[in-house]
């Protein structure tokens, strides 16, 4: 199937109030599992490659990109390919001229007006392209900056950042932060709902891995469409693969232990897409 226009599923879900899974490419592996756990659900997903992902893989996009875009494209169902947390304005072009369908640009650390004119600059290069931006706002409270769980993003200052910009989707800061292990932040509802009635276009819940299912269903109550999510399956995929380890001491061929971490990663982004869709 052909890549699916991330905005339209965005709109299509927020007008559902229902989550659109976006989930991180760690290894190769990951890719497979994530489009056959949608497969398995009907339901359409998010691939999604970090700016660190991509350092992983040598620093060149195009060998696991177009693997991804191979897998999203052999799909049954809706698929887009995105790339995560860039920082970088010519990572973002090498992803539109391999084939990504939407691009986060994080120009979070930078000074505000930076950030939004190279923001626009990378929304205009990317729509002439037909290709969606998504984009977050810059340090808006804590002292870690947009990622601390801390802070908070002004719902009027967001509706200004899209007008400024153009971008497609929205990565707002309302009590998540990333890296997290346990599922114990505490997202404001109300915020969310605020920023939703402020900003026209859908919502993004970055640091997902560190709210639990109920936070989550709250949240998209509220007005989230968009969830990331990576962390949380490194931990499932991680533990898995440390137990058939332990288990086998004399195990060398990594399929044998790689394949059991995949299918608890297939299953828990099944679980969490049909927990999103509130099936």
């Amino acid at each position: 199937m052909p890549l699916v226009d991330i905005r339209k599923m965005a709109v299509k879900a927020a007008v559902e109030k229902t989550g659109l899974g976006a989930f991180n490419v760690v290894l190769l592996e990951f890719a497979h599992a994530e489009v056959e756990a949608a497969e398995s659900c009907g339901l359409p997903v998010i691939l999604q490659l970090s700016e660190n992902a991509i350092k992983y893989h040598g620093g060149h996009i195009a060998p696991i990109g177009k693997a991804m875009l191979a897998i999203a494209e052999q799909a049954s169902v809706p698929v887009a390919v995105h790339l995560d947390h860039a920082e970088s304005v010519d990572l973002c072009r090498e992803a539109v001229d391999l084939g990504f369908n939407s691009v986060m640009y994080d120009g979070s650390k930078l000074e505000d007006l930076e950030n939004r004119k190279s923001t626009a600059a990378v929304v205009e290069f990317c729509h002439a392209a037909g290709v969606a931006v998504e984009a977050e706002l810059g340090e808006v409270g804590g002292k870690d900056g947009v990622h601390s769980p801390t802070a908070r993003t002004n719902p009027e200052d967001a509706a200004k950042f899209v007008a400024d910009t153009g971008v497609d989707l929205l990565a707002v800061a309302v009590g998540s932060s990333h890296a997290m292990t346990e599922r114990s932040a505490v997202l404001d509802t109300g915020l969310i709902s605020r920023i939703r009635d402020a900003v026209p276009v859908p919502l993004v819940l970055h640091g997902s891995s560190g709210v639990s299912d109920e936070g989550i269903v709250a949240a998209i109550e509220a007005g989230m469409t968009k969830i990331n999510v990576s962390t949380h399956l490194n931990v499932g995929f991680t533990s898995v693969v440390r137990e058939a380890l332990a288990a086998n001491e004399k195990l060398v061929d990594p399929r044998k232990y790689v394949g059991p971490g995949r299918e608890n990663v297939r299953n828990e982004v099944a679980r969490l897409l049909n927990l999103y869709a509130r099936r």
